[in-house]
């Protein structure tokens, strides 16, 4: 029998083939933490609680929340990104050769992230993604997928005037075989697939309305996905929106039409796209209809994190019946437009919002299905 989140429609196998099976329907990563962890967090910061205290109270987020998606019948489950002080920097754990001072990142309510600057080489990551992966299958008894910063990300660490003896070249070079051992050591450690998330590759349009930082980034992306064979990038997604944190974003005001057709040139087996949010989806998805790879499967954005009202089943549903006048019902998944919490400190959604708000994906997705399968 189907899990109870799962609704007829069409699967794909590592070959690319479609076949009848189910709607997939999968979470993006991040859930906001509990107030318990954040605690922790804040305690651990602050030196009043160890390394051993914190990881027992970030397994325990972890467990919760698996539970939580299992229990709502998510067929696909995450960690929530429980561990992680941030869906980017998470490999820069316990490194040194780091300043405070590197690019950043604004939003459009006023407030910025800002990324640390490398101050020497080489680049190594201190943190593997399959340390998270690992934590989240302990704890799950349906499929786990995993998300991963996308290599594009990490390239802005590289300060603008060049480091003695660690030329920019040498740097990607690292920083390529350190995202290939990230997206590796989650697929051989049974990750049901890795995503990247590549959430400046918009923002790179809005810094270089040329396309050259684009461009720049997708060849970097590509450099790494190219390392994989055509049966691994079947289980390798890329994930692109205009950022999400605390109720803002960076670049919901450029035209998603300059940047799918480059995105889409990416040598991924799936891609998940922010789409609830946008004005004009329909728009959108004639663009999609364009240029979604033969071999790829596209999952629509049909919850906005951002949004604090709770979509109904029935508004999703209408998302995925819309989506099907432009693109083949098996082409397609759902998923929410981003991270509930790509930050740690983010505490803009509410936990008990988000998990509604997953369910009315879950839901409004089997509904969609039945409605388009008879």
């Amino acid at each position: 029998m189907p899990h109870a989140g799962a609704a007829r429609a069409y699967s794909t196998s590592p070959t690319g083939e479609f076949s009848p099976a189910t709607i997939p329907t999968e979470p993006i990563g991040s859930i906001p933490r509990p107030a318990e962890l954040l605690t922790a967090m804040a305690a651990h910061a602050a030196g009043r609680i160890g390394d051993d205290e914190l990881a027992t109270v970030q397994d325990r987020a972890v467990r919760d929340t698996v539970r939580r998606l299992e229990e709502i019948g998510s067929p696909v489950v995450t960690d929530g990104e429980q561990a992680k002080p941030s869906f980017a920097t998470y490999p820069l754990a316990g490194l040194d050769r780091l300043a405070p001072d590197g690019a950043v990142i604004p939003f459009a309510d006023g407030h910025h992230r800002q990324l640390p600057r490398l101050t020497a080489g080489p680049l190594r990551y201190g943190v593997h993604a399959e340390r998270y992966l690992r934590a989240a299958l302990r704890h799950a008894t349906v499929p786990v997928k995993q998300a991963v910063i996308a290599p594009s990300a990490l390239s802005l660490l590289y300060p603008q005037a060049p480091l003695d003896g660690y030329p920019r070249e040498a740097f990607l070079d690292d920083l390529t075989a350190g995202a290939e051992a990230d997206i590796r050591g989650c697929l051989d450690a049974g990750a049901h697939v890795v995503q990247l998330d590549f959430t400046e590759a918009r923002l790179a349009l809005k810094l270089d309305p040329s396309g050259g930082l684009l461009e720049s980034f997708l060849a970097l992306n590509n450099r790494v996905l190219e390392r994989f064979s055509a049966t691994e990038r079947a289980r390798i997604g890329v994930h692109t929106c205009p950022g999400g944190d605390q109720d803002s974003t960076h670049s919901l005001d450029v035209d998603y039409a300059a940047l799918l057709p480059g995105l889409m040139r990416l040598k991924a087996g799936a891609f998940y796209v922010q789409l609830a949010s946008e004005p004009d989806p329909d728009k959108v998805l004639g663009v999609l209809a364009d240029h979604l790879p033969g071999h790829a499967r596209v999952f629509i954005g049909v919850t906005d994190p951002i949004d604090p009202c709770v979509e109904t089943p029935e508004q999703v549903r209408d998302r995925v019946l819309t989506a099907a006048r432009h693109l083949p019902v098996g082409r397609l998944g759902t998923c929410d437009d981003c991270g509930f919490a790509p930050f740690a400190d983010d505490t803009s959604t509410s936990r008990d919002t988000a998990f509604a708000k997953i369910r009315a994906r879950i839901e409004g997705t089997a509904l969609a299905a039945r409605a388009l399968t008879g």
